[in-house]
């Protein structure tokens, strides 16, 4: 909630509603065309279903491209609530990856993506014993350190996953992720359409998977 109330405080300040902010300083300048809280007609075609697993495995559509609550915005959100494609996110995530900075278009200082990747916890702690239980929307988070929305790894050994100290990630609660990591040169962005997120190890493996295929 806590983003929410970021998200709030950037109407308040820009005197603009959040949607039209960001349109102007995030998503047009970094042309994300096909991302925003609304999908317009032209775009279901284009819109995944989302579904939810059931207690006996089965899958149930819980929410129809057609008749989905993404056809109108009741809250705009700064926690959540985006709709976007893989190209658009990749536009995202290229930008943050190059500290702040895509196709000549500058978004941010270098020394803002430094601080937003950096461990905020005193002591550089981690989530082990937190009240989320060491998880983020499914995906265990053991060993890894708070910064503002996005954890990042400190040490894959004590994480048990493959993995570079440093990289930064989320996940969607649909079981989508992406994860940065900046010593590779590595982006990764999966798109699904799941809930909960913890139906299947899905990311964990996705990890394992990628890291053993860097053979250089």
């Amino acid at each position: 909630m806590s983003t929410d109330v970021v998200g709030h405080l950037i109407e308040v300040i820009s005197g603009q509603k959040l949607d039209a902010y960001l349109k102007q300083h995030v998503l047009e300048p970094l042309g994300m065309r096909d991302t925003g809280f609304v999908i317009a007609d032209s775009q279901v075609p284009r819109f995944a279903a989302n579904y939810e697993r059931q207690a006996d495995g089965r899958l149930k559509m819980i929410d129809d491209p057609a008749q989905s609550l993404y056809r109108q915005a009741s809250f705009l959100s700064g926690g959540g609530g985006l709709v976007s494609t893989v190209h658009d996110y990749y536009r995202f995530t290229a930008m943050l990856l190059n500290r702040g900075e895509l196709d000549g278009v500058r978004l941010l200082g270098r020394k803002t993506v430094e601080l937003m990747t950096m461990n905020h916890l005193p002591g550089g702690a981690d989530l082990t014993g937190s009240r989320r239980g060491g998880h983020v929307h499914g995906d265990r988070l053991c060993r890894r350190g708070l910064r503002p929305r996005l954890p990042v790894n400190q040490s894959p050994a004590r994480a048990q996953v493959l993995g570079t100290p440093g990289e930064h990630a989320w996940g969607g609660a649909a079981s989508t992720a992406f994860w940065i990591d900046p010593a590779e040169d590595l982006i990764v962005i999966f798109m699904t359409q799941l809930m909960p997120s913890s139906s299947y190890p899905l990311r964990r493996e996705l990890r394992v998977l990628t890291y053993a295929a860097l053979v250089d």
